[in-house]
């Protein structure tokens, strides 16, 4: 019998620093189990390099393997910084199973009070203006008093910094410390530094810039947002042979000095001078800063998501000369990054580098399209994403803009004296570290091509939080991660990266209950005194992320904890939104019924929303007075429901009869404001009648009309799609739920505006904000990465492949407990996979059509059931691997109004 695999502390990788003193452990059961009746833990501590055990737990009944927290009070708790290994063993069906392999469990930080250490802040008597702010090294040296058996850093910043040991930069994580609500939540890194200090002299150096902390930041460019000083914290944790420790860290005798690199901007870009090297730097003393934030140490915290790292390198698929002088560098692939360049020429040479998405008419890269504005004034903003550097000549020099990151595909290179070979210059793809946990594939090879423009773009868009796009804002926008979680899902790990970003949601979120548009949010719990961006706060389906992403995590993760920390914050928005139901009125609909109806108290028309953003024929324009009533109040009955949902899972059963109400009110307000008395909806669009059929907002015997009028809108529309923002996601399960998986198919394959293979077909290697992101002319009008529309591979998944989670949703169900299988081939497809590492185990679906027979083949691992849907027939399988035929007409349904919606 094999043993359990595939260990895990909460959702983090192996090795990733846990700040929990006793986390969540996950396995998977060995091969071929149908189950777990029990299981036992072994803890040992490391030492040395060598490990003993510390404790062994009883063995403890019960069927979970996911998320279990099988601790007692008489198990130690980890101290800051200490290392561990942990094994489980189960028993199943195939009775008890060896112990399994260790995996390390290393502890991060775990309270504030951990790292003792002074804050210090670089000599800067004048804080310089924004573009012009310089990197800052500071220096301390340290020698140990005793030979050294093992050392820990712990590190964190104001700012972006990286920390070096002997001039050894230490890890590989990027952009540290992340963004967060830095006034709520401040990360703090930890590393194991045993190998990189001696038992002498030690140079400990920090390179500190302003990052998210200080440097410009969302539409307008703003800088400043959590403070206007830098600053670092770092302490060093040492043990000795002698059994003695001590502790060194940031404080008194630190310097600070200039750096070579003379301005760093996450928006901007990175200016450096290599001809300078730290030997020539001028070192005043460090400030000790005490007081304010610097005195909240509650604030520190370990991660609970993956770092970012620099994830691959790319090299250039062709290099063009537009102008003599003036290179251009195409890499294939729109990123997130930056890029390394060598070889610069002489001493003195001045290079600069501008990144973009397109190509103007001439060749050269064009960032129009990427420049914002500034509501107040209405003037442009340069768009940014430019580098510069000097070389110095010295043999082997590079330049890595590690301070600074781009959205990019095509690179200009000015002042070079050489055209860029491929040895000389390549990109880095630099996000958030997510482990890949699924795929798909088909013989559809324009498909396969959409599917990988929504992966990259998501990647693009995955630098520690969740952004719109990774060049003109970089923002954490709450709608685009509420339309989206469930899609990065199928293909990425995203618990603890979606669990991160609640935490600073809930931080952020009004003492009112309004969640920000943006999150983490400069202005953090209130408003930031820009007029537009305070009132364009608490939008319909923006806002409903405090409920939708909790409620996925709980669904796709099995993840009930996420759900009781988030509870008020949930709670708090679903009672905002039915305030302003209850107490407001728009003013034309009372000028227009000054005795309002009784259904009106659920009706949500007031307020600013973004509505159904970016239909295909509606210019943007963003206005307060604008009632989006049919938008709201269907968002407020979806938040409703769900919440009175999760309030049931944690049995809060007063909360769940409130919401419950609050979610048939608003659905009975949206059916007598919206539908006509002859059944057909007074705001025809294909976004409403999306929503109507996916929140459930009609009749069951209302659904086959509506789905009837939505698929005849789309006729009408030459089989072109007409949502923006919110409902496009939902489009074609909207359809293939409701029995028209044909017209799904035509709208998922058509081409011209608007379409996914316009863009496909038009060189889009991600997706972009606009149906229309490049006009007739070749020349983009907008982002060309914005993961939003790329909800659609979804579909691709859950009916193509036919791999979803199981509709129904309780503690027997998520995390894909149970799953269905429900292939639905169409168009021309005949063939499709996808896998998925499910936190139960791997999950394998793999169809094809030969000669009118569907064949499907399949893998469900240990612990986990798959529904099993061919047609009208429904089997019910357990762990193992199965091969299914059947007439291919039993699958191919093109009519059947037989599927649920969730």
């Amino acid at each position: 019998m094999t043993t359990p695999t595939h260990l895990r502390l909460e959702h983090l990788r192996p090795g990733e620093p846990c700040g929990t003193t006793h986390p969540r452990l996950s396995w998977w059961l060995p091969t071929g189990s149908a189950g777990q009746q029990a299981y036992q833990v072994r803890v040992a501590g490391v030492s040395d390099r060598t490990s003993s055990t510390l404790f062994t737990t009883e063995i403890i009944e019960g069927r979970d393997h996911v998320l279990v927290r099988p601790w007692t009070a008489t198990h130690p708790a980890p101290t800051a910084g200490e290392a561990r290994t942990w094994q489980v063993r189960c028993w199943t069906d195939l009775g008890p199973s060896d112990w399994s392999e260790p995996a390390p469990w290393v502890t991060g930080l775990l309270h504030g009070g951990d790292v003792t250490a002074d804050w210090i802040e670089p000599y800067e008597p004048d804080v310089p203006p924004l573009g012009h702010r310089p990197a800052y090294r500071l220096r301390a040296s340290w020698r140990p008093r005793a030979e050294i058996t093992h050392a820990s850093l712990f590190a964190t910043a104001h700012g972006t910094y990286e920390f070096f040991v002997n001039d050894v930069r230490v890890g590989d994580h990027e952009l540290t410390p992340g963004f967060t609500a830095y006034r709520a939540h401040l990360q703090v890194q930890h590393f194991d530094v045993t190998d990189l200090l001696r038992q002498g002299h030690n140079d400990l150096g920090i390179l500190l810039s302003d990052g998210w902390f200080r440097g410009r930041h969302g539409f307008e460019r703003h800088g400043d947002g959590f403070g206007d000083r830098l600053a670092a914290l770092a302490e060093l944790h040492v043990r000795y042979a002698d059994g003695t420790s001590e502790r060194f860290g940031t404080g008194d005798g630190w310097t600070s000095a200039p750096s070579e690199i003379d301005a760093a901007d996450l928006m901007d870009g990175q200016r450096v001078d290599l001809r300078r090297v730290p030997a020539d730097e001028v070192h005043h003393p460090a400030v000790v800063a005490r007081g304010g934030l610097y005195d909240d140490r509650v604030r520190l915290t370990t991660g609970v998501a993956p770092p970012v790292r620099r994830i691959e390198t790319l090299a250039a698929v062709a290099v063009t000369e537009p102008r003599p002088g003036t290179y251009v560098v195409d890499f294939g692939q729109n990123i997130n990054g930056w890029v390394a360049a060598a070889d610069l020429g002489p001493a003195g040479t001045r290079v600069t580098l501008t990144h973009g998405e397109s190509l103007a008419a001439d060749g050269r890269v064009d960032t129009d399209h990427l420049r914002a504005f500034e509501f107040a004034t209405g003037k442009s903003l340069p768009a940014g994403q430019v580098d510069h550097v000097v070389s110095s000549g010295r043999r082997g020099e590079a330049f890595e803009p590690r301070h600074t990151t781009h959205g990019f595909r095509y690179v200009q290179i000015y002042g070079s004296e050489t055209k860029p070979g491929p040895d000389s210059i390549t990109a880095a793809v630099v996000h958030t570290d997510l482990e890949q946990v699924g795929s798909f594939g088909c013989d559809n090879a324009r498909v396969e091509k959409l599917h990988a423009a929504a992966v990259w773009s998501f990647r693009g868009n995955a630098c520690d939080v969740p952004t719109d796009c990774p060049q003109r804002e970089r923002s954490g926008f709450t709608g685009d991660w509420q339309v989206y979680v469930e899609t990065a899902a199928f293909t990425h790990d995203v618990a603890g990266f979606s669990d991160k970003w609640l935490r600073d949601l809930a931080a952020d979120q009004w003492p009112d209950g309004t969640v920000p548009n943006i999150v983490p949010n400069p202005a953090g719990n209130q408003p930031s005194g820009n007029h537009f961006a305070d009132i364009a706060n608490g939008s319909a389906g923006w806002g409903d992320a405090a409920v939708i992403v909790p409620w996925q995590l709980w669904r796709l993760y099995g993840d009930v904890e996420v759900l009781e920390r988030q509870y008020d914050s949930m709670a708090r928005w679903v009672e905002l939104a039915a305030g302003a139901a209850r107490d407001h009125r728009h003013p034309d609909r009372a000028r227009a019924r000054p005795a309002p109806d009784d259904h009106e108290k659920y009706l949500w028309d007031t307020g600013f929303h973004w509505g159904e953003w970016l239909e295909p024929d509606e210019i943007p324009a963003p206005d307060p007075a604008r009632d989006h009533s049919v938008v709201a109040t269907a968002y407020l009955a979806r938040s409703a429901g769900l919440l009175a949902q999760i309030a049931g899972v944690l049995g809060r059963n007063r909360d769940e009869c409130r919401y419950s109400a609050i979610a048939a009110g608003a659905v009975h307000a949206w059916q007598r404001e919206f539908i006509a008395p002859d059944g057909t909806l007074t705001h025809p669009t294909q976004a409403n009648y999306v929503r109507a059929l996916e929140f459930d907002l009609v009749p069951a015997e209302a659904r086959p009309r509506f789905a009837d009028e939505l698929a005849q809108l789309l006729a009408d529309n030459d089989d072109h799609l007409g949502t923006g923002f919110l409902a496009t996601g939902m489009l074609l399960p909207a359809l293939a739920r409701n029995g028209y998986l044909d017209t799904a198919y035509r709208i998922l394959l058509s081409t011209g505006n608007p379409s996914w293979m316009e863009m496909i077909d038009r060189g889009a290697t991600t997706i972009w904000e606009r149906w229309d992101g490049v006009d007739e002319n070749g020349r983009a009008t907008a982002s060309l990465n914005h993961y939003a529309k790329g909800a659609v591979i979804s579909f691709l998944h859950q009916f193509v492949a036919g791999l979803r989670p199981a509709e129904t949703t309780g503690p027997d169900t998520v995390g894909y407990r149970r799953f269905v299988v429900d292939p639905r081939p169409g168009g021309d497809i005949n063939a499709a996979h996808a896998e998925h590492c499910s936190p139960y185990g791997n999950i394998a679906v793999r169809w094809t059509i030969t000669d009118d027979l569907f064949t499907v083949n399949l893998t469900v691992p240990a612990g986990s059931e798959c529904e099993l849907r061919l047609g009208n027939t429904t089997e019910l399988l357990r762990s193992g691997t199965y091969t299914r035929t059947c007439p291919a007409a039993r699958v191919i349904r093109r009519s059947s109004r037989a599927f649920p919606t969730r």
